[in-house]
């Protein structure tokens, strides 16, 4: 796909709009759930029962996953496009003394 063409471009824009107000609309009840939860921490915090701690934990835990599972992801696109480049540089020397 060209995006050079500025048809292409606002049709590309237009699109990415569009998903991006689903998703905005869909994502109303999720905060509306953010208060229920802010109320329920507070209380716990002020009553002394120290959930507020073991919430922020798997909070961070839950944002935590998928920086790991993207840095194993980049790391074996790296490993992989090394092998390929490796193999091209061994084929082109091959080629090379085949060519004299």
């Amino acid at each position: 796909m060209e995006l050079n063409n500025s048809a292409n471009m606002k049709k590309v824009i237009f699109a990415l709009m569009i998903v991006f107000i689903v998703m905005m609309a869909g994502s109303t009840d999720l905060m509306a759930q953010c208060a229920m939860c802010k109320a329920t921490i507070k209380d716990n915090v002020e009553s002394g029962q120290g959930i507020g701690q073991g919430l922020n934990k798997g909070i961070l835990y839950l944002m935590s996953i998928p920086y790991i599972i993207g840095s194993f992801i980049a790391f074996f696109w790296y490993k992989s496009s090394k092998k390929n480049s490796e193999k091209q540089q061994l084929l082109d020397k091959i080629k090379s003394k085949f060519a004299k």
